[in-house]
């Protein structure tokens, strides 16, 4: 348990410098007026158009700081995703199954997510896609193993 505790506040710890310096880098987008169109998505869908940069939602900063600074952005989402991960290791660690399920759940979550990234005009999130896909294959992999173990270890043994 002990170890679990360290890797959580780790994990914490690099998630919320990641977060922080990821949201000082896309905030260059209130400057950055002819990345508005392609990259104030959330913003568009929300309010319409973009025309002043307070029209920008926060979120956007995250999706520019994607295209043109991705370093502390993978962080976010890697240190996120461990952190999702013993989390759920927590919550279910008397349940293989359910902790199959949250697992599978967040897998098929982050391939989805890979799919809506892959259709993105910007080629610059192509490292996100990749990224996006090979955690909800590991994710979906580690659900899978997880229930052909528990589902073995009910078997009984035939002699």
């Amino acid at each position: 348990m002990f170890k679990i505790m360290i890797q959580l506040g780790l994990s914490f710890m690099v998630f919320l410098v990641s977060t922080i310096v990821a949201w000082y880098e896309g905030s260059n987008l209130l400057q950055d007026t002819h990345e508005w169109k392609s990259t104030a998505i959330f913003s568009q869908w929300l309010n319409g158009e973009v025309i002043h940069s307070g029209d920008i939602l926060l979120v956007d900063f995250f999706i520019y700081a994607a295209k043109f600074f991705p370093t502390f952005p993978i962080l976010m989402l890697l240190s996120g995703t461990h952190l999702l991960v013993l989390i759920g290791y927590l919550l279910f660690r008397r349940s293989q199954k359910g902790y199959a399920g949250y697992l599978s759940f967040f897998g098929i979550l982050f391939l989805g997510i890979s799919g809506i990234v892959a259709n993105s005009p910007s080629h610059d999130l192509h490292t996100f896609f990749n990224i996006f896909f090979i955690i909800g294959i590991f994710l979906t992999v580690a659900a899978l193993v997880r229930i052909f173990r528990s589902n073995r270890a009910k078997e009984p043994i035939n002699i």
